[in-house]
C-alpha cells in the first residue's frame, strides 16, 4: 500500500478551515481521580465555544449517551452542532487517540492515519483507545492508511508548509518504537504526514507523564511563526529545558531558509495537585474556525498570556477557559481536540514538492 505522500496527501496546519472538531467524552473515574464532575463545566464551555463555528463530533460510550445528551441541553448547544459517535473509549485525550486527518489538495479527498496508540510508553489502559482511529475511518468511509507504529497527535506541530515539530525526549524514547532511529521516525513522518522537514526540540515541561509533548512547549500560530513557553524563574524545573529550547528554535531554519519568528509566553506558576505539579501551560490553545481557545488556571499570568495572543492573532477571537480542574488529568483543550480539516481543492498544501528520503 502507498503512504499517503505518495499518494498526494498532506497533514495541513491547524488554523485551516476545519469541517468538524473531535472529542472523546470524559466518563471515566481514573481519567480526573476525584475530580471528574468538576471538569465537566469546561468541557462543555470549550464544545459551545467549537460549535459556534464548525461541527463538533464527540466519541462517547453507548451507556453514557444520555448523561452526555442531557448536559449538551442544559448548556443550550444545540443538536445541529453536535454528532455523538457510539464508541467505547479508555480516556478522554482525543488529540492522541483520534483519528488523524490528511486530505489532497487537489482532489479535495481526505483519509486517516491510523496509527498505533500505547498510552504514551505503556502507562494506562488503551486497548479501546488504540481502536477508535479505525473505526471513525470505517463510520466515515475513509482511506485508513496504518503505519504500524507508536505515535501521537499532541508530540507533533505542523506550520502547514511543509514543516513539522517535535521532541527527541518523546519521539525518540523507547518506551514507543525502540526499534526506529531518529532518522527512520523522520521517514515515517515524512511519509505519513507528507511533511518535507523535522524540526528538534529537546525536553518537555515538568509533570508532564507524555514524555515532553510539544503542543505543551511550541506551536505554530503562522508559517513562519511559533508561540513557546518560556520560563524566566531560575529555580523553576522548567527553566533550563524552556531556555535550551528557546536557544534550539533561534537557530532553526525553515524550508525557504528563513528564521521563525518567536513569540514568547509566560509559564504559569506552579499548579500543583495532592502534592504533584501538574503540566500546566498556555501553548496547549486550539484553533477553531473563528477562534483561539486557551486554557487558563487561576494564575497571575493568565491576563498577560491572552493579550499577548491577542495582538498575535488579531483574526480570531482569543478566548480563556478555565483549565484548573481539567489539568489534573494531564492535559487541555489542545489535548482533548483533534481537527477534521475542510478540505478543498486546487490549493497547494506548500512549495516543496518532494520529501527527503
Amino acid at each position: 500500500m502507498n503512504t499517503p505522500f505518495e499518494d498526494g496527501f498532506y497533514f495541513p496546519a491547524e488554523w485551516m478551515r476545519h469541517e468538524a472538531t473531535w472529542l472523546t467524552y470524559p466518563y471515566n473515574e481514573s481519567s480526573f481521580p476525584g475530580k471528574l464532575p468538576s471538569v465537566y463545566p469546561a468541557y462543555l464551555r470549550f464544545i459551545a465555544e467549537i460549535a459556534a463555528a464548525e461541527k463538533v463530533r464527540i466519541n462517547v460510550p453507548a451507556g453514557f449517551r444520555e448523561q452526555l445528551e442531557e448536559q449538551l441541553r442544559e448548556e443550550g448547544i444545540s443538536d445541529s452542532r453536535t454528532e455523538l459517535f457510539d464508541c467505547e473509549n479508555d480516556d478522554v485525550w482525543c488529540r492522541d487517540h483520534g483519528p488523524a486527518f490528511v486530505i489532497h489538495p487537489r482532489t479535495a479527498q481526505k483519509a486517516i492515519v491510523d496509527w498505533e496508540f500505547n498510552a504514551w510508553g505503556g502507562k494506562y489502559p488503551c486497548k479501546k483507545d488504540n481502536r477508535i482511529a479505525g473505526a471513525i475511518a470505517r463510520r466515515l468511509s475513509l482511506p485508513a492508511y496504518r503505519p504500524n507504529i507508536v505515535m501521537e497527535g499532541g508530540s507533533v506541530e505542523f506550520n502547514g508548509e511543509g514543516s513539522l515539530l517535535t521532541t527527541r525526549s518523546c519521539l525518540l524514547n523507547p518506551n514507543r518504537n525502540p526499534h526506529l532511529s531518529q532518522g527512520k521516525i523522520e521517514q515515517y513522518l515524512h511519509q505519513y504526514y507528507g511533511v518535507s522537514q523535522v524540526l528538534w526540540l529537546e525536553e518537555g515541561i515538568a509533570g508532564d507523564d507524555t514524555d515532553g509533548h510539544v503542543d505543551n512547549l511550541t506551536r505554530f500560530i503562522a508559517p513562519d511563526t511559533v508561540a513557546t513557553v518560556v520560563e524566566h524563574n531560575k529555580k523553576s524545573p522548567n527553566y533550563r529545558q524552556l531556555q535550551h529550547n528557546l536557544q534550539l528554535l533561534k537557530k532553526m531554519r525553515l524550508l525557504n531558509g528563513r528564521q521563525l519568528n518567536i513569540i514568547e509566553l509566560p509559564m504559569p506558576d506552579p499548579v500543583i495537585y495532592q502534592q504533584q505539579r501538574l503540566p500546566a501551560s498556555y501553548a496547549n490553545f486550539y484553533f477553531t474556525n473563528d477562534a483561539l481557545i486557551v486554557p487558563v488556571f487561576r494564575r497571575r499570568q493568565d491576563e498577560k498570556a491572552l493579550q499577548i495572543l491577542e495582538t498575535c492573532i488579531p483574526h480570531r477571537r482569543v478566548t480563556g477557559i478555565d483549565s484548573t480542574d481539567l489539568i489534573w488529568g494531564g492535559g487541555s483543550f489542545h489535548c482533548l481536540s483533534q481537527q477534521e480539516p475542510f478540505a478543498v481543492p486546487d490549493v497547494p498544501p506548500h512549495s516543496v514538492k518532494q520529501a527527503p528520503r
